[in-house]
């Protein structure tokens, strides 16, 4: 056999570029496949079947790719990060707790980080809560702890800006349902409830209160006081329109809930005793209205108290039934209280 002539240098360099070139292909080939199958692969989510990831403020990238990956949600933080700078991403992702149930594919899971679908929390505050119990309402759902509310809620600072004259924001809390998530902080929720407040106490509203001789302070304390006392919205205007009548008179206002307000640690069981106690909210032993609000009143009780009924009856007293009935004289009224009393019993 003839022995084949061998290639020259230059060809031999031509073949090996080729060869190097066909490698370098098929690698590229082969990476950009798996590459687009891992961006479209959808990962299942470890037991337990739901998921959640916190990611804190400020927390980079690569972190939050090592969470997600350690959680089970994506199987390559690395490859997750490339993604993200990729698509310009990495500084948009917003902070939060984020809940996964179904299998998503990267591309999904960024995309939920940067649009914020963060799990929501929902605060329903009732009307006629007071700051302690809204305090308590706002640490039970995870939100920072009562005391970090209640300092939020009687910033002097924060007082003097909304010009209220007062030790804190009892009554300017606004009843509502809230939703947030889990890096809402304490103060930020209680400017979410003045900012609502604000909204429904109307110009129209604070015009009908000074009008009949109230100031802003003034109606939120006497709305507070309705909202205690009254078994329904219904009552509300005739219950405002008493306290106006006893106001104008100069008579005591001798309400309930004024007197609970100002006893430290009270038990539920409201006695003589307590009602000859002098405290700055005894309306029984004080003219006039109490120096702020009980609680948080809500709109109903807000128009009562700017826009009362008009009546002639200085006096009402609890049916037992969650009506109370009214009288304009001192006898019909003891009469009254008689009657339920006994039935009471």
């Amino acid at each position: 056999m003839a022995n084949r002539p061998r290639p020259t240098a230059p060809k031999r360099r031509r073949m090996l570029f080729w060869a190097a070139l066909a490698l370098v292909v098929t690698a590229a080939v082969a990476g950009g496949l798996g590459l687009r199958q891992w961006l479209f692969q959808r990962w299942p989510v470890t037991p337990p079947s739901i998921q959640r990831v916190t990611i804190a403020p400020g927390t980079g990238v690569g972190q939050i790719a090592l969470q997600l990956e350690q959680a089970g949600v994506i199987g390559d933080a690395d490859r997750f990060v490339s993604l993200a700078r990729w698509r310009e991403a990495a500084q948009k992702i917003k902070a939060g707790e984020y809940e996964f149930v179904k299998a998503a594919t990267p591309v999904e899971i960024l995309d939920r980080l940067v649009a914020g679908d963060v799990v929501k929390i929902r605060i329903t505050i009732p009307e006629g809560f007071t700051l302690r119990e809204i305090a308590a309402r706002v640490e039970a759902a995870g939100i920072g702890s009562a005391e970090q509310f209640r300092k939020a809620a009687t910033d002097p600072v924060r007082l003097k800006k909304l010009g209220i004259p007062g030790p804190s924001l009892e009554g300017y809390l606004f009843p509502e349902t809230y939703i947030v998530n889990s890096t809402t902080t304490t103060a930020e929720i209680v400017r979410a409830m003045v900012f609502q407040f604000e909204r429904q106490l109307t110009p129209a509203l604070l015009a009908a209160a000074r009008a009949r001789g109230l100031d802003r302070h003034q109606l939120v304390t006497l709305a507070s006081i309705v909202q205690k006392e009254a078994g329904s919205e219904a009552e509300m205007p005739l219950i405002a329109g008493v306290f106006h009548n006893r106001l104008r008179k100069g008579m005591r206002l001798q309400a309930d809930p004024t007197v609970i307000y100002g006893i430290a640690g009270f038990d539920g069981n409201l006695t003589r005793r307590h009602l000859e106690t002098p405290t700055p909210y005894n309306t029984y032993t004080r003219a006039g209205l109490p120096p702020g609000p009980i609680a948080s009143p809500g709109l109903a009780a807000l128009k009562a108290a700017a826009e009362p009924a008009s009546t002639a009856a200085l006096y009402f007293v609890a049916r037992g039934d969650g009506r109370h009935e009214f009288n304009a004289t001192l006898e019909a009224h003891n009469r009254a209280v008689n009657t339920f009393q006994r039935r009471g019993r």
